[in-house]
Order: structure tokens, then sequence, then C-alpha cells
């Protein structure tokens, strides 16, 4: 079964990279993500809105049933049942396959597409799920010159070639692929387009890898958790990655996440329903997080998981906002993070919004663990209240956008009496892929053993206790605490010393003899 999987994803990565490359030749791969996606979602909620409907009626009694086949005044007495089910409504017309057969022939395949957007995101106004398809499709402008054509003719050819491209995808059956291939084909191009992108990639994109990591720490030991949260959640690629670990069922309350830049905070909530996830499980804000974080997040209960890889030293209003050192997620550090340096305001902002028996993982810029001034106080308040449960160096080169070895800091509310702080060195855990590295399997095991064992390893890791945080300043640097492995070449100097006598009778041998050539030349 592992081989079967592994084969169909890399004829479903193949086939990614050839839609993708084929229209990256006329317009740049990164400016033309919302259309791949988007079609890819379509094709998707298509595809789900038949079958389910196909099975609901097959079961009924009407064998041979085909949504698909029927004209559109007909199925038009069952959109109220389909959105109370699915939370959306597609005619049958406007199907992914049926707009795809008739794409050749189709002069207003533009409009046509328009149309069926407009129909997906109208027909979820005044329902429970509006606000999951509200504004969704907005990065797909099928008039837009820029992006596909300066004529009609031009964007209906370039349309044509992306609905091909999407319908020759092997997803499988909806409900009988052995990968999860929708899901898993958006995460290869987003991944795909974050390399493209470099720098403005990463920011909203991090690695599977990585993620499944930060998911096997939040959830370690729970059978299941209540909700999940990510307060920079760029693509979400880490909600669903916990969603993979601990099986999306088993998140009780659902996903949430907030991302300032639209068109991401779009690609985020396409990728939870291309993972299947119920729109009643989740709830993605639009939204600067530390400016007004979405407040509807915690009206049941903190989170028992929270998971993020917030941006770097980016900066924020910080002490300019008197009204942030009163904020409780903030105030009770007693200051604010520097405001070029955002880093710990993400930081507290999950610490607040952790449950008391909850788990959160962030990916964080090293610099942070050692600066001084307001970040060291932070770092006071965060190790005296035993807070900090680990920090994990990781290898360099592994995210997109930046080469630097980036660490994980893990933090918990019940130590109860455990004092001491787990330094993990882990920066030569990886593999090489093209000009990036990469967490293999082996290595994020490796390093989630070390995590999960919390005992003392020569040159690897190191449990050290707050008093003895306190006498290094809080410095919270895994350097300080855990002795690199001398990796130089052993010396003898034994050896050594006899080379050199060695050399030194050589020298005096041949000194001697230039000497009595010089007295025989002389005479």
């Amino acid at each position: 079964m592992a081989n079967v999987k592994e084969h169909e994803r890399a004829e479903l990565h193949k086939a990614i990279w050839g839609i993708a490359d084929a229209l990256r030749g006329s317009v740049s791969g990164w400016e033309f993500k919302a259309y791949v996606l988007g079609t890819l979602f379509y094709r998707f909620i298509s595809e789900k809105l038949e079958t389910s409907v196909n099975l609901s009626e097959q079961k009924a009694g009407n064998k041979g049933f085909v949504y698909g086949d029927l004209d559109d005044r007909t199925a038009l007495p069952a959109k109220r049942q389909i959105v109370d089910k699915l939370g959306y409504f597609i005619s049958p017309s406007h199907l992914f396959r049926n707009v795809y057969a008739a794409a050749e022939r189709n002069r207003n395949l533009n409009v046509t597409l328009s149309d069926v957007f407009e129909e997906i995101e109208g027909s979820a106004r005044g329902t429970e799920s509006e606000q999951d398809f509200k504004g969704l499709f907005n990065g797909m402008n099928f008039n837009s010159t820029q992006n596909l054509g300066a004529t009609v003719d031009e964007r209906n050819d370039r349309l044509r070639d992306l609905l091909k491209g999407v319908a020759q995808m092997k997803l499988g059956d909806f409900k009988s692929n052995t990968i999860d291939a929708f899901g898993d084909a958006y995460e290869y191009l987003m991944k795909m387009y974050a390399s493209f992108a470099g720098k403005s990639g990463g920011e909203f994109f991090t690695p599977q890898e990585a993620s499944r990591l930060l998911a096997l720490i939040t959830t370690q030991g729970k059978a299941k958790v209540n909700k999940v949260y990510d307060p920079a959640c760029g693509s979400g690629s880490l909600l669903m990655q916990v969603a993979k670990v601990i099986g999306k069922d088993k998140v009780l309350g659902g996903f949430f996440g907030q991302e300032k830049e639209p068109t991401i905070h779009q690609l985020c909530r396409m990728n939870m329903f291309l993972h299947d996830i119920d729109p009643r499980k989740f709830d993605i804000a639009l939204g600067d997080t530390l400016k007004k974080p979405n407040e509807r997040h915690l009206d049941e209960e903190p989170f028992e998981v929270v998971v993020s890889n917030p941006p770097y030293s980016i900066h924020w209003d910080g002490d300019s906002d008197p009204t942030l050192i009163t904020d409780p997620r903030f105030a009770p550090a007693g200051v604010l993070a520097p405001r070029t340096k955002a880093d710990f305001a993400f930081i507290l902002h999950a610490l607040a919004w952790l449950a008391e028996n909850g788990c959160a993982a962030i990916v964080c810029f090293p610099g942070i663990f050692y600066r001084g001034g307001a970040e060291q106080k932070i770092r006071q308040y965060l190790v005296e209240n035993n807070f900090v449960d680990a920090l994990i160096d990781l290898p360099p080169n592994l995210f997109f956008g930046t080469s630097i070895a980036t660490t994980i800091l893990v933090l918990r509310k019940n130590k109860k009496n455990d004092n001491n702080v787990l330094f993990i060195d882990a920066k030569e855990q990886f593999v090489k892929e093209g000009n990036k590295n990469r967490l293999a399997d082996e290595n994020i095991a490796a390093i989630f053993k070390l995590y999960a064992d919390r005992r003392e390893v020569k040159h690897l890791t190191r449990l050290v206790p707050s008093t003895q945080i306190a006498a290094e300043g809080y410095n919270l640097s895994v350097s300080t605490y855990v002795e690199p492995r001398d990796t130089r070449p052993k010396v003898d100097i034994r050896q050594i010393n006899a080379r050199i006598a060695e050399i030194v009778a050589r020298e005096d041998k041949l000194r001697k003899a230039v000497e009595k050539t010089i007295r025989e030349l002389g005479e």
C-alpha cells in the first residue's frame, strides 16, 4: 500500500509540475497561483457535491442517478437541501466536469467561470456558511488582461489550458483514492510556488516536514484535543499537519487561525476545504493578530494546541501604542517587544491564548533568545513563571526565503514540579535536497524522540534548571547549554613531534651539504 501511495503521489506531482510549468511560460507562476489553486478547489467542491447527491439518491432507491446529467431547472428544487448539507450549491451545468467538457466550444468561457464562482459564493449568502465562502474567489479575475491575456480569445485559451491541466490531474475517485489527493496536490502546489517566490513565498508556507514536527510535539500523549490555533496561519500548512498527525476527527472544537494578507487568507480557507474539513469546524480570520486579534476565537475556551511560524523580526506598534502595555496578552510580562522586532509579541499572544493543559510550539528567529533589553525581560518572565518547556535548534536552510537556522520554542502552562528546560541541538538532523535542506522521516523521528524522552544525551540534549538559566542572564540559546560535538580530526601530538624532528634533521643534513659544496667551490 505504501508503494501504491508513493507512486500515486509521484504521478500527481509530475502532472502538477507540468501544468504549472506550462502556465508559467506566459504568466508569472506566483501571480497565477490563485487561478491554479482556485481551479483545483473548484474541481474538488464539484466532485464532492456530485458524489454526495448521487449517494443520497441511490440510497433512496434512485439507482443510476447522476446529478451532473440533470438540467439546471430540474436540480433547482434541491438547492436549499444541498446548501444545508454542504454549505454551497453548484448547478449541474456549472459542475467542473461539464464546464470542462464544453470549454473548447465555449467562446465565453471567461464569463461562464465568473458566473460559476458567483453562483457558489451567492448560494452561501444568508446561511451558516456565508463567511466560509465570502470573498473566497476574489483573486480569480477571469477578465484580467494582465494575468490572462489582452484579448478575450487569449484569455479563454489560457483558461482552457488551466481547466485541462487540472482535469488531467490523476486525483482518483473522490471517495476511494489511497492518498489525500486534493489536499496533497494543494500542498505540493503551495510548496512549488513558495519555492518560485523566494522570500515572499516563505512568509506564508511552512514546509510539511517542519510542520509535522511541531504537530507531533504539541499533540504528544493526547488522543484528542479541543481546538488548534495558529495566530499567523499563512496558507494553513501547520493546522493541516495537526489534522494529519492526530486525525481531524480528534480535533473536537475545530481549527482556528488569523492571516492579515487577503490573498493568502483565501488560500488558507481553500486549504481547509481541500482537506475536507467541515466548514463548521474551522474559522480563519482576516486581520492583524497583534493589532486586532479575532476575539470570537476565544468565545468558548483557550486552545489546547498552538502551532505557529510567525514572521521574523517585523515592525509593530509596540510602545508607540500606549494601550498595548495594558493588553492582557502583553501586560503580565511588564514590557513590550521592541517596535522593530515583534517576535515576542507573537509568542506572548500565543501563550495568552493557550489552555492550561495545552502546548504551543513556535518557530523563532534565534536572536531573540540572547539579546538584551526588553527581550531579555520577557525571557525572564517566561522562565520565572515556568512556561518554557524546550528549545530545539533546527538545521539551517529548511525554510523558504531564509537560510538561517531557526529554533522551536515549546511552551506549556502545566509543567508543575518540573523546573527544567530541555535544550536540543538538532542542527545536524537533515538531508540535502537540491539547494535546500529537508527533515526526512528519520530526522523528524530522531528529534521527536529526543524531545519525548526528556533526558540528557551528550552533545545533543541538556536539562537545565531555571536557576542556572537565571545565572546566565536568562539566555535561552541552545548553544549556551549544549556543547557541540568536536568534529575536528583528532591529532596525535607524538606523531607530529616525531615528524618535526625528522624534518629538522633533514634540514640540518641539507644545510651541511650546501655548506660543504660552497667550501669546495671556494677552494
